[in-house]
């Protein structure tokens, strides 16, 4: 433990903490690795600003490695990567709401999808050099975190956590506008095909699992204007659910929530 402390004080520096703080919200009581000076310098270039509260970010960069083998360390990023998760959606949502506003919230859906997935994420990390900030436990695979899709994605949402508990929406929207859909032709992912349903299809054959099989779950509404809800199974295991006003909405709606539990599961066993 005090061979990890050392080497990540070795490359410290620490800046008071502002007063601004109390006005952007609530940081962790435990105690976080000090921030290494060429990640300092780097957080400042993508941000735009000097963080208040670096304690927030040390969290968002500390892959759950760490704490795997120093409990005692520091929090992981995985509750940060649940906020910034709820964060990204808003302004994702909020954008598509503006530039679309003939499409229902099954295309809303459909088109924040193709924006806000692992992969895409995962992507959005990589142009900001995210990986190579990531604090890592000494026995895990350090380069292979550095370079996963499920690793990058998870502290980028966690990035955007920190960002907006300790600077707030606007700036948290700043940084999504620039790093995020500055990287999207937002008017042109309306055409843009992600079939779900076709990748479910081939991970399943891949991963030698049964079929999805996908059932109508409800319809509500008028006979012109029903919601549909549908969920999709594997082995009579329900994996995903989705709604939508068209039947193809629904099921690649539930086809993507399918996608993210099969692989969320892969992850947690190769963990």
């Amino acid at each position: 433990m005090e061979k990890l402390w050392q080497k990540l004080s070795s490359l410290a520096f620490n800046r008071p903490q502002s007063h601004e703080q109390s006005e952007t919200g609530p940081t962790t009581d435990r105690n976080a690795p000090p921030i290494p000076q060429n990640t300092s310098t780097w957080l400042e270039d993508i941000l735009g600003f000097s963080p208040i509260d670096e304690k927030l970010y040390v969290i968002a960069l500390t892959h759950r490695s760490i704490v795997h083998d120093h409990p005692e360390a520091s929090d992981s990023n995985q509750r940060l990567e649940f906020l910034g998760d709820a964060v990204l959606d808003l302004i994702i949502s909020e954008l598509l709401y503006t530039v679309f506003p003939e499409s229902d919230e099954g295309k809303l859906s459909s088109n924040r999808a193709k924006i806000v997935n692992r992969k895409s994420l995962a992507g959005f990390a990589g142009k900001i050099s995210l990986g190579e900030h990531l604090l890592i436990g000494e026995t895990a695979d350090k380069i292979n975190i550095q370079t996963s899709t499920s690793s990058l994605a998870d502290a980028f949402e966690a990035l955007i956590g920190a960002l907006y508990l300790d600077k707030g929406l606007e700036e948290t929207r700043k940084f999504i506008m620039r790093h995020v859909a500055g990287h999207v032709d937002i008017k042109k992912i309306d055409t843009v095909e992600n079939n779900y349903k076709s990748r479910l299809i081939e991970y399943t054959q891949s991963c030698q699992i049964a079929p999805p099989v996908y059932t109508v779950v409800s319809e509500e509404g008028a006979e012109h204007e029903k919601l549909f809800t549908i969920e999709v199974s594997c082995d009579n295991r329900p994996l995903g659910k989705g709604s939508a006003r068209r039947k193809k909405d629904a099921e690649q709606t539930a086809a993507r929530e399918a996608l993210e539990e099969l692989e969320a599961r892969k992850r947690s066993e190769s963990d």
